[in-house]
């Protein structure tokens, strides 16, 4: 058990969850001392586990505290999973090949949790939140946990408190946890800043097979992998992985030293899947081996840092009262063409300043 000081007292409101795989339908609404909560995680208890991912993705502000509360008790028994980030444009198969994947390792003895991100509608909000729908095999899977989440208003394909999740998650026991993107394109790349190996998916037989080589997001990756290595997409696949392996070359290698490499695979037959597991392993053992892997756990929390005080200052200056005079009519003279949003901005923020 892992100590974590003095109770704080603090209670939570915590919203009904849906029934998880096998597990006993969550009480009602009610208030829970986070510490408790934590406990529970740390026991592995799988209801416990989604009412505290609930609670560190509340945009509640009073659930923040109970959330850092959470966090605090559960930090000492996390870090010790291997996190994976999946990406690739809508109808690449990221579903299929998680659940094919996910399978294979928990036959390998391991425990899987897909922390999947959906997007949010930015008419009303919401997302369809249809991960389990998509993998219903490993959904069942008594060593699997996958967790659902809207995308909300941020950028990059993840959502906000994904990297709180991840945490939430190794300490409920889970050695793997897999952080599955919106899914949009070339825009993905904040999940880079939260895993261990970063994995493209993308499909054979596009039109341009190259099209992905480009700065941004494949340079971000790790590996490359090709679905659908099957039936008449098979050749158009195998050419597919020449064609990014020669191109993959202009790129310099990483901080570690590795090329970025590409593989096909089928997550229908299970081709090449364990080829992207030897391959993880590899990567992550000369990581470790030559201070990689801790150097990057160790840029990616202060990037989270930074990402935090950007969002935390850009809420502060919306609750401002001194900057929402100041923007009531600026946002009227920008929308008049009477001056530029650059200069609207800067007294805006000398307002927010001066308050």
């Amino acid at each position: 058990m892992v100590g974590g000081g003095k109770r704080s007292g603090t209670s939570l409101p915590l919203s009904r969850d849906e029934p998880l795989q096998g597990d006993i339908e969550p009480m009602p609404p009610r208030r829970v001392d986070p510490l408790v909560l934590a406990d529970a995680v740390l026991r592995g208890e799988r209801t416990a586990l989604a009412r505290a991912i609930t609670l560190v993705e509340s945009t509640r502000a009073d659930d923040r505290d109970a959330a850092e509360c959470l966090l605090a008790r559960l930090l000492p028994g996390a870090g010790g999973a291997t996190r994976l980030g999946i990406s690739g444009a809508p109808g690449v198969g990221k579903s299929t090949f998680i659940e094919a994947f996910g399978l294979m390792l928990i036959a390998a003895g391991h425990r899987v949790a897909v922390l999947a991100v959906d997007p949010s509608s930015k008419q009303a909000g919401g997302s369809i939140l249809g991960d389990k729908t998509r993998m219903p095999k490993l959904a069942q899977a008594a060593a699997a946990f996958i967790r659902p989440s809207p995308a909300g208003g941020t950028l990059g394909g993840v959502a906000r408190r994904t990297g709180e999740a991840i945490l939430v998650a190794e300490a409920a026991g889970f050695d793997i946890v897999i952080v599955e993107t919106v899914g949009v394109g070339q825009s993905e790349t904040t999940v880079a800043d939260m895993v261990d190996l970063f994995l493209l998916l993308i499909a054979p037989g596009g039109g341009d097979e190259l099209q992905g080589i480009k700065r941004g997001i494949v340079e971000l990756a790790d590996l490359v992998v090709v679905t659908k290595d099957d039936g008449d997409l098979a050749p158009a696949a195998r050419r597919a992985v020449a064609d990014y392996r020669h191109a993959l070359r202009l790129f310099s290698p990483g901080e570690g030293g590795d090329w970025v490499e590409a593989v096909s695979v089928s997550a229908l037959t299970g081709k090449g899947l364990d080829r992207v597991w030897t391959i993880a392993l590899q990567r992550l053992d000369r990581a470790r081996a030559n201070g990689g892997f801790v150097a990057r756990r160790a840029g990616q929390a202060q990037a989270a840092l930074w990402r935090e005080i950007g969002d935390g200052l850009i809420e502060r200056f919306h609750a401002d009262k001194g900057a929402a005079r100041a923007l009531r009519g600026l946002e009227v003279k920008v929308a008049a063409g009477k001056l530029t949003p650059a200069a609207a901005a800067r007294q805006a923020l000398n307002a927010f300043a001066r308050e």
